[in-house]
């Protein structure tokens, strides 16, 4: 009990000075260890950045950028089959490491141990032979090989062993009962283990015959293998259909985040539940929180515009009503023409910074649409030809839709006497394209005719009026269906005004 203590005492008393000294080892070994490795890091980036080891590193890192590029495009770009290659590769990789193991142990070591067997008793047999060469010998011999020991042997009459066979590659039984026979057996010997797939045939030279010996093959060789094999291939394909399950399940949210964020940019109404994990439910929650504050500022827009509106166009129905009592003037004519322009350029401005937001999407027949276009077109005077390809229902927001057709058209009229409109509805976009004969826009211009109340004087006829504002509202409202707008030269020779939106 007094050493127990004592021992104690001592453990104790190490453990006190090693705590006592323990900031002066941690020194010690940062200056033993951290330092030197520290200037020899420093040493590595000094020479890296050495112009010889940069210019032989250049070819390396050529090879790596075009191994990347060739990976980027071989690869899949979908996070699903990307989740399911990180899951299933593995897998694959760890199995063909378990696989050639096995192979290169188990089985190589199983067969070492079987051809062993079978080689020790073939030099039983052959000892017991040669003790009494006889043929009644040789009969007792094949008994006693037959049933305890499952051989089948017979003693030929002399004669030369036949030619050597052409040694398997693959085969690791050939290898193994080949150096077993030679180191146990000591005599020209001939092995057959090709010829009958579930047999093998050895031939021994002794002094007065020729010793044939026949086999099962799974005597000599571990033949149950495959079951093991299939034990694996089985469970990897049920631990892959597992993923392919589970990832499923984990991507389906992901995916209708995605659809639920599309929708939303192309004006549709959204219906969107988060679910899946914990992270992509709170993606699905900043999502329906972005998309609740884009509406409710739209909502805020709206409802002051709609009162700044209503003051606006109060003022200036006092103006016309003052106008009204009024004696006729040349000023007053051109008064009444500038409260008329300033009506319209409200309405326009109006138009344009509400947006149409509001309106919900459903199927709209574009043909009825365009038609309307077309025929007061042709009332105003102007050769106007239509053709639609595809099917004319597409959804869209119906009022924001026409109000876009109606200014690139009344834009062709305005500038242009022939006029061209043409629609083309596909799997995923709806193209509707409007030519006129007018002077047309220059292309470096082409950008700047989307800007607000910029009108290209330059390049448009002067006394056509108009707030320069119908490219900007139609532009605004097809990106609100998630497309574009886009101005190209005509082949009638104007300007030829491109909508392309998702169908």
């Amino acid at each position: 009990m007094s050493r127990l203590v004592s021992g104690l005492r001592f453990a104790w008393s190490a453990l006190l000075w090693l705590l006592a000294r323990l900031p002066h080892i941690l020194r010690l070994l940062w200056r033993i260890i951290a330092v030197p490795l520290g200037w020899l890091w420093l040493l590595l980036v000094w020479v890296w950045n050495t112009a010889p080891v940069q210019r032989l590193a250049q070819p390396v890192m050529r090879l790596e950028a075009r191994i990347g590029r060739w990976l980027n495009r071989v690869l899949p770009k979908g996070l699903y089959t990307r989740a399911l290659l990180i899951i299933i590769m593995p897998m694959v990789l760890l199995q063909t490491v378990v696989v050639y193991v096995f192979m290169e142990r188990h089985w190589q070591a199983v067969t070492a141990r079987l051809s062993q067997a079978l080689s020790q008793d073939i030099a039983a047999l052959i000892a017991v032979y040669e003790q009494f060469p006889s043929e009644k010998q040789a009969r007792f011999i094949s008994g006693i090989a037959d049933q305890p020991l499952g051989l089948d042997v017979d003693f030929l009459p002399p004669e030369p062993l036949p030619p050597p066979l052409q040694k398997p590659f693959f085969d690791i039984l050939d290898q193994s009962l080949t150096a077993e026979l030679a180191s146990r057996i000591r005599r020209p010997f001939w092995i057959d283990t090709v010829g009958r797939s579930n047999l093998v045939e050895i031939r021994i030279q002794l002094e007065q015959s020729v010793m044939r010996v026949i086999a099962r093959r799974s005597q000599a060789y571990a033949s149950n293998s495959h079951i093991f094999l299939a034990w694996m291939a089985g469970s990897s394909l049920v631990l892959i259909g597992v993923s392919v399950i589970l990832l499923r399940n984990q991507i389906r949210p992901i995916l209708r985040l995605a659809e639920a964020a599309e929708d939303f940019g192309k004006g549709r109404d959204v219906i969107f539940r988060p679910r899946g994990a914990k992270e992509v439910r709170q993606a699905g929650l900043a999502f329906l929180e972005m998309k609740n504050r884009i509406e409710r500022a739209i909502e805020q827009r709206t409802t002051m515009l709609n009162g700044v509106s209503h003051d606006l166009r109060t003022i200036l129905t006092r103006f016309r009503l003052s106008l009204a009592f009024l004696p006729e003037s040349a000023e007053l004519e051109d008064m009444k023409r500038d409260v008329d322009e300033m009506s319209r350029m409200l309405e326009a401005y109006l138009a344009f910074a509400r947006g149409e937001a509001a309106e919900s999407a459903s199927p709209t027949d574009i043909r009825a649409l365009i038609e309307t276009f077309k025929s007061d077109a042709e009332r105003a005077g102007h050769f106007t030809t239509l053709a639609i390809e595809g099917d004319p229902v597409v959804s869209v927001r119906p009022q924001a839709f026409r109000r876009l057709l109606g200014n690139l058209v009344s834009n062709a009229a305005r500038y242009g006497d022939h006029i061209e409109i043409r629609a083309v509805h596909d799997e995923k976009y709806l193209t509707i394209t409007v030519d006129d004969d007018g002077p047309g826009i220059p292309a470096e211009s082409r950008e700047e005719a989307f800007k607000p109340f910029l009108r290209l004087d330059a390049s448009r006829n002067q006394d056509h009026g108009g707030t320069g504002l119908g490219l900007a509202i139609a532009r605004d409202i097809a990106r609100g269906h998630g497309g574009d707008v886009t101005l190209e030269e005509s082949p009638l020779g104007g300007l030829r005004a491109r909508v392309r939106v998702p169908a």
